[in-house]
């Protein structure tokens, strides 16, 4: 059973959830539309949880956790130093992190420069060159109502009826407090490829990686092509890339069983 607890750093208060024995594993969410915890991890944190401790956090910015006091609100390094924080309540000297999407470019610069980093698990990461595209859009802009809500949860799946009432009503809970359209706005104004330039690992990062790794991509993602997963899996030296099909970026959500197996094979 996962715990659902709270602490600070840099101050502002986190929340995260902790829970299961065995090697330690970090999760990390994407930066869609009221992504979070809860609502990339939901179907496999338990399943995990049962093979390893795990600890998932909310970004800064997004879901329960607090948010910025002042701008720039996508904080790149802030996100990173924050990851770094939460290897800390493992007490632990190696550590496993699965990171999803933006996330996936957070756990490779963290690995990067921290040595408790073990292994790395990435499910839709980004972390080289692209083009933002109409996808992305959707999917970095704040979603006024709630059939904007859908058409973006729609942009990230490949079968429609994963987008149920569950799905609309958690999310809606992360967005419409009243002032988190501001936030989320403002996170993702203007030229949303500077977003994805910041996300981008340099080849000092790349080379710093030694880890074993594995990228997992849907072979039918639209916001991050597979295209991003297979362009890093050929400059890391030691990166396995699985493609899944008909998935589109939502690993976790799409295919739960599927991550979990390949997850307990790599890291187990």
């Amino acid at each position: 059973m996962l715990a659902q607890k709270t602490t600070e750093f840099e101050g502002i208060p986190l929340a995260y959830w902790e829970g299961g024995s065995g090697s330690p594993l970090l999760l990390l969410h994407g930066s869609g539309p009221g992504a979070s915890t809860q609502g990339n991890w939901r179907l496999i944190l338990e399943p995990l949880s049962q093979h390893f401790h795990v600890i998932a956090v909310d970004l800064i910015g997004f879901g329960l956790s607090g948010r910025k006091p002042a701008p720039p609100y996508f904080d790149f390094e802030l996100w990173v130093r924050q990851a770094a924080h939460m290897l800390e309540f493992f007490q632990a000297p190696q550590i496993d992190v699965l990171g999803h999407s933006l996330s996936g470019a957070i756990a490779l610069k963290l690995a990067s420069v921290d040595t408790r980093i073990r292994k790395v698990v990435t499910t839709g990461t980004m972390g080289t060159a692209m083009e933002q595209n109409p996808a992305l859009d959707i999917v970095w802009t704040f979603p006024e109502t709630t059939d904007d809500l859908v058409t973006a949860g729609h942009t990230l799946v490949y079968d429609d009826a994963l987008i149920d009432d569950a799905y609309i009503e958690g999310r809606k809970k992360v967005l419409y407090d009243g002032a988190y359209k501001t936030y989320f706005s403002s996170m993702f104004q203007g030229d949303k490829q500077q977003y994805v330039r910041a996300s981008t690992l340099s080849d000092e990062d790349l080379a710093a990686l030694s880890h074993e790794i594995l990228l997992i991509h849907g072979r039918d993602d639209k916001p991050i092509p597979a295209s991003t997963s297979s362009e890093l899996a050929e400059k890391l030296e030691n990166a396995d890339l699985v493609i899944l099909s008909k998935c589109n970026h939502s690993v976790a959500l799409e295919h739960p069983k599927k991550l979990i197996g390949l997850m307990k094979a790599f890291l187990q």
